[in-house]
């Protein structure tokens, strides 16, 4: 096509216009880019678990901000909190649904301390921190506990509207295990009180839960280890006890009736540190005698065994 004066005249104009979209649409891309944005420090479900130490009366975690973008703010950013406990109803009916046994409870007021909801990310800076001092101590480990808190304000730049709260989780440890349970390899013989025959040759794995600063809580025998069912940790779970001499006591848990049984030389009743095979293994070695689910009384000796890694956070405990 011959091209005269007003086509060309046409196509400048759809030039100028089309340049004058593009600069628009970079300028905002490059605002939306680069602009300063604050947002609570969380996991992709918003939650934030810290480790509290059941060997100390109190430990502090940690709520933090942060603020992301490419040129450094030039403004501080004084934010207020707020709890919400809200947050935690929503998180149940989204995570849970109608499985109440499930739901995750807010943390009781006597247990932690937050002295101020208040904190302030200085200008070019991109973090700030507020602690939460937390007592463990007493905690149920079949229990999920939090604080609900969310952004009630701020002086300046923008919030992330999916961070501008947290779910803060408080898990708690002692030196043989943490909440969620510690997965001990387990191995040892189970007969039947009173039988004259041979003992039933056990394998498997067990969870141990943290009670105290130097208890933990397990199932007896051979018992299933069902996470949604505190039913079973009731009836069938005894309690493992240590002391500074590293002797172990066992009681029941609530309701299992459990006898100790010490005096045997393979199974002393003791939590040891054993080296095999150049790896160190923390290991229990228990005799004790219970009434199972199905109603009758079994012997059980029982190695728990689990591989030791020295941890700086986590210094041994005997």
């Amino acid at each position: 096509m011959k091209m005269n004066k007003y086509n060309i005249k046409f196509l400048l104009v759809v030039a100028l216009i089309c340049g004058i979209f593009s600069c628009k649409r970079d300028e905002v891309y490059e605002r939306e880019q680069f602009k300063n944005v604050f947002a609570l420090v969380s996991s992709t479900d918003n939650v934030s678990a810290w480790i509290h130490d059941l060997r100390a009366p109190e430990s502090t975690g940690f709520i933090s901000a942060s603020l992301g973008g490419t040129n450094p703010s030039t403004k501080d950013i004084r934010i207020s909190l707020v709890e919400d406990p809200k947050l935690i109803d929503a998180y149940n009916l989204n995570a849970f649904d109608v499985n109440t046994s499930r739901y995750i409870r807010p943390l009781s007021k006597r247990k932690y301390t937050i002295d101020s909801y208040e904190f302030t990310i200085p200008a070019g800076e991109v973090k700030a921190f507020i602690p939460v001092k937390v007592r463990p101590g007493g905690l149920s480990p079949d229990s999920s506990y939090f604080i609900a808190v969310k952004v009630d304000s701020y002086s300046a730049y923008e919030v992330n509207p999916e961070k501008d709260y947290m779910l803060y989780r408080v898990q708690t440890r002692n030196w043989w295990s943490t909440s969620g349970g510690t997965a001990y390899n387990q191995r040892g013989t189970r007969l039947l009180q009173g039988s004259t025959g041979l003992p039933l040759q056990v394998f498997g794995s067990k969870r141990l839960y943290p009670l105290t600063e130097n208890s933990v809580r397990v199932l007896v025998g051979t018992e299933l280890n069902d996470n949604s069912n505190v039913h079973i940790f009731n009836w069938y779970s005894m309690v493992l006890t240590i002391s500074d001499k590293n002797k172990v006591t066992i009681s029941p848990y609530k309701n299992v009736e459990i006898t100790q049984i010490d005096g045997d030389e393979l199974y002393p009743n003791k939590v040891v540190l054993e080296n095999v095979l150049r790896k160190t293994y923390k290991t229990f070695l228990l005799c004790y005698s219970y009434k199972a689910s199905d109603g009758r009384t079994y012997i059980m000796k029982e190695e728990l065994r689990l591989e030791y890694k020295e941890d700086p956070d986590n210094p041994r405990f005997f």
